[in-house]
């Protein structure tokens, strides 16, 4: 952090973990570094088409489906500069950082345990296995529920012992909107004021004039 008391304070992106049910705040997990870029796909989501070669007036059918791809760095260099104070960088290197967000992606033990235990006991029909809903953090005007659909970890350096001690790991992220989660849900409602943020970001846009096409009118 900057001694410059003037500096402006860090904001870190990053992931938080919510009950699906009550929205409690179970876990969040924070970018060491935030990411240099940010790629963002939207999908737009129309219905009709082409009629007897006629294309007809475009009509949504729901939200445009919004993904966005980051990659995440993990660094445990300065940390091993001073291993007294940082054990766990000097016994496991980067592994509970990487084992942190790789949880994002599957079922615990426990879950595993218990479908197995089901099964064992005859059970007919057992139920998948329920995730946290994630929500992807970027500033407060981006706080949106995701759906983690690739993750990738590029381990690039390794320390004597084989743990890796730095890592890029590569994340791509499909917005769940209201079309996935219904209106009266939690996700639902971040949805919805993600959405209403968007549009009020939009109206501070200065408005523009025929002049600025330079054209007069629309005949």
């Amino acid at each position: 952090m900057s001694s410059f008391p003037n500096s402006p304070k860090l904001i870190k992106g990053g992931l938080v973990l919510v009950d699906p049910d009550t929205a409690q705040v179970l876990r969040i997990i924070s970018l060491q570094y935030n990411s240099e870029s940010l790629t963002r796909t939207l999908q737009v989501q129309t219905t009709g088409g082409a009629n007897n070669d006629r294309i007809e007036p475009v009509r949504f059918k729901g939200p445009a489906v919004e993904t966005f791809k980051l990659d995440a760095e993990i660094d445990a260099t300065d940390q091993l500069e001073f291993p007294d104070q940082n054990p766990n960088a000097a016994q496991f290197g980067i592994q509970p950082q990487l084992a942190l967000l790789e949880s994002l992606v599957q079922p615990t033990a426990a879950q595993l345990s218990a479908v197995d235990r089901e099964a064992s006991s005859g059970t007919l029909e057992i139920a998948p296995m329920l995730a946290p809903l994630a929500l992807f953090v970027w500033s407060k005007s981006r706080i949106v529920p995701v759906k983690i659909t690739d993750f990738s970890i590029t381990e690039e350096a390794f320390d004597p012992s084989l743990n890796p001690i730095r890592a890029k790991v590569g994340l791509s992220l499909r917005v769940l909107s209201t079309d996935d989660l219904g209106f009266s849900t939690k996700g639902g409602s971040l949805f919805m004021a993600y959405m209403r943020s968007k549009e009020q970001l939009a109206n501070r846009v200065q408005p523009a004039t025929l002049a600025t096409l330079g054209i007069g009118a629309i005949a």
